[in-house]
């Protein structure tokens, strides 16, 4: 199947969808996937909240433990804020559901997540977005620039790929590893950002950095030439301490808060 092909297959799967109800799998899984499954659902919940969604057409996944290399991803036609903790759907690495479900994948978001998961042991979560400000800087041909102490902390574990259409092509996977190497977060060259960490926190925090950093960006770019460039060497101390300090305030800080703000916002994520 080519691009297209592949895009009008699963508009087929997505008209024979019916609002179905959605049973919680709480109990049904290891206690260990349960969690992930929460922390997911959180993140969907987070990334609408902060306007980050685009309709049903970005993904976020997270690895489940195991030798099958199984991870989760949200079903292609509910919106970030419907998503809940059962209606993640587990798929293998060829993109097919483990267990029976309702629901049909996103084909872009198993070319690009499956990619960074298979080659990746440290990459259990994946988030890629495509709001404004992120595909405004990474259509830029510049990229993100060190105007900030947002874009400084990333800048250093930031990567690039160029875009190749929509990502429903496998042959593309081998392009965007080698292009991520051992980097975090990567501008995906006229479309989005993407984010990579060993927990759905970890990956949380690095994509709130970069969204945050490429918003600052235009909006001091919008504002005139009169920029101001941090002083010589500057910029490479501070990517030192975001390598180190993000994945430290991912853990102990920043994602437990946001968890106990997803749960403030509506509970429902975690049925």
């Amino acid at each position: 199947m080519n691009r297209v092909d592949n895009i009008s297959a699963g508009m087929e799967k997505v008209r024979a969808l019916q609002e179905v109800d959605i049973p919680s799998l709480e109990g049904k899984c290891s206690d260990e996937e349960w969690k992930l499954r929460v922390d997911l659902a959180a993140a969907y919940r987070l990334i609408a909240h902060y306007g980050w969604d685009d309709l049903i057409f970005t993904h976020m996944s997270v690895r489940v433990p195991g030798p099958e290399h199984h991870f989760l991803l949200n079903p292609y036609n509910l919106m970030f804020e419907e998503v809940t903790a059962s209606s993640l759907i587990k798929v293998d690495l060829n993109g097919n559901p483990v267990d029976p479900t309702p629901f049909i994948t996103n084909p872009a978001g198993f070319t690009i997540h499956s990619a960074v998961h298979m080659s990746r042991e440290d990459a259990n979560a994946v988030i890629h977005l495509h709001t404004p400000h992120g595909q405004a800087v990474a259509a830029h041909g510049d990229g993100l620039l060190p105007l900030t102490q947002t874009a400084m902390l990333v800048r250093g574990d930031l990567a690039f790929h160029d875009y190749e259409g929509v990502a429903t092509d496998h042959d593309e996977r081998e392009r965007i590893v080698a292009d991520l190497g051992t980097r975090n977060a990567m501008l995906l060259r006229n479309h989005g950002t993407l984010a990579v960490g060993t927990t759905v926190g970890e990956a949380f925090i690095r994509i709130y950095f970069l969204e945050r950093a490429c918003q600052a960006q235009i909006m001091a770019l919008s504002a005139g030439d009169r920029i101001n460039n941090p002083p010589q060497g500057t910029p490479e101390i501070a990517a030192e301490q975001g390598m180190a300090g993000l994945k430290l305030a991912a853990q102990f800080l920043a994602w437990p808060a946001l968890l106990r703000k997803a749960y403030r916002l509506d509970p429902g994520f975690a049925s």
